[in-house]
């Protein structure tokens, strides 16, 4: 890494969905960087276990706590266990998701409630416990110069229309404006919301999009910087993201994606 391990030094961070994937790299670039993580999960706990006991060897500081984001009783849970454990958070990380992919007319109503559920109402509900928190302890000078920093994790989906994956790419786009929404509200407190929106990425998620030469060569069709994205790069990200270096920086969506939003199709002439 090249920033500085005291970076986030005495900041508490929450990263949910963190067991795996984007939100396992958050969490790993974070606690590099200095700050105390919780590690969040749904059903991965020895996964998310592993990555605790490996932040934690690496001279870092970490738990892990389990919640569905999409339940308000159990977010608010963690987040007292939080507060029990580390007594504040300065940082989350919204990054929890999952997708339930059909053609439009075969999805069903539970996978569109599931993605949306997760999704958007789950980063809704994070958000709102967070900014209580931001609101009730204020700027803490000798930690950082804002209230609260709020890292939405969102998608080129929420700008690229996605066939087959309308509930994903609807959760995406609600998640832009939930995030601008949030930050003209509360900029005024000193709390700074953004979004890093990743391209293609190697997760567990998107495997078969990835995993054999034929199909990564067909992705790389979309891809102008000639590489699939790895987690790291989307780490890296929301350490920018939560720190005073990027104080300036509010109601933003920082595309992570290798120039895919850039329309590579029309780089030949429309």
């Amino acid at each position: 890494m090249s920033y500085s391990p005291y970076l986030l030094k005495g900041q508490k961070a929450l990263v949910t969905g963190a067991s795996s994937g984007i939100g396992e790299a958050s969490a790993r670039c974070l606690a590099k960087a200095g700050a105390a993580v919780i590690v969040n999960y749904h059903s991965e706990k020895e996964e998310a276990q592993k990555i605790v006991h490996d932040i934690i060897s690496e001279g870092g500081e970490a738990i892990a706590i389990g919640a569905n984001v999409a339940k308000e009783d159990e977010v608010k849970a963690m987040f007292e266990q939080m507060f029990r454990e580390f007594g504040t958070i300065d940082i989350l990380v919204n990054n929890a998701g999952l997708q339930k992919d059909s053609p439009f007319v075969d999805m069903t109503l539970d996978n569109w409630n599931l993605v949306i559920g997760v999704n958007l109402t789950g980063q809704f509900i994070c958000a709102r416990e967070a900014v209580k928190e931001f609101l009730r302890r204020g700027v803490k000078p000798d930690i950082s110069c804002a209230a609260g920093k709020i890292i939405c994790m969102s998608s080129v989906h929420q700008v690229i229309p996605w066939a087959g994956h309308v509930n994903y790419a609807t959760s995406k786009g609600g998640i832009d404006l939930l995030m601008k929404s949030m930050a003209q509200e509360l900029a005024p407190q000193k709390i700074r919301v953004n979004s890093v929106a990743p391209g293609a990425i190697k997760t567990q998620i998107n495997t078969a999009a990835w995993n054999t030469p034929e199909a990564e060569a067909k992705l790389l069709q979309l891809i102008p910087s000639g590489r699939v994205g790895v987690p790291e790069d989307i780490g890296k990200a929301v350490v920018w993201l939560a720190s005073d270096d990027s104080d300036y920086v509010n109601g933003t969506t920082l595309f992570v994606d290798g120039g895919m939003t850039l329309y590579p199709g029309f780089a030949k002439g429309g």
